[in-house]
């Protein structure tokens, strides 16, 4: 994780602010402290990054949940066609809880479609929330132009960089970036 060292950075010239007025010791510095303390009531820039990671784990986690059920999901479908086809008065067997516990086919195929049908539900509401947690990372990363690592390449190669937009917008905070690897 690195952030901008850059001189517009608005964490950077506070901390600045801050120390000059602490190394005065007056007290119009201190008010003044106060009140430039006031225009900067965000989080710090650790503070962002630390709640940007964190969006980004929680994503990759719902991510990896929702492949883990889509496979399970997929070996339920194979089960399910497997059984299809066999006598629904033959033998078969069943893990339930850990136990091996020996059914029928017509009495194990009805519970394999029911979880089957559970699964998918549960994978629909988890790529819902997948999505969703998406659309959050996007507008916590434009509040804080947030940048990441690699990410700002292209801008090299002709195509238009961001901070021309954030002084056409009024609402960005221009020169406040933070680059998260």
């Amino acid at each position: 994780m690195l952030i901008s060292p850059h001189p517009t950075n608005k964490f950077h010239t506070q901390k600045k602010k801050t120390k000059k007025m602490a190394a005065n010791g007056s007290n119009a510095g201190s008010k003044s402290a106060n009140s430039g303390g006031a225009k900067q009531s965000g989080p710090s820039a650790e503070q962002v990054v630390a709640t940007f990671q964190r969006m980004r784990q929680e994503q990759r986690s719902m991510s990896s949940k929702a492949a883990e059920l889509e496979m399970e999901s997929n070996e339920h479908s194979l089960v399910i066609d497997t059984l299809k086809d066999v006598d629904p008065s033959r033998k078969c067997f069943r893990l339930v809880g850990g136990v091996l516990v020996e059914r029928t086919v017509k009495e194990v195929l009805p519970a394999l479609q029911t979880n089957k049908e559970q699964i998918a539900k549960i994978i629909e509401s988890l790529n819902t929330k997948m999505q969703e947690k998406g659309r959050e990372l996007t507008e916590y990363r434009e509040r804080y132009n947030i940048r990441l690592v690699g990410e700002g390449e292209g801008d090299a190669q002709g195509q238009p960089a961001p901070s021309p937009k954030d002084g056409e917008g009024g609402n960005h905070k221009s020169g406040a970036g933070v680059l998260v690897s």
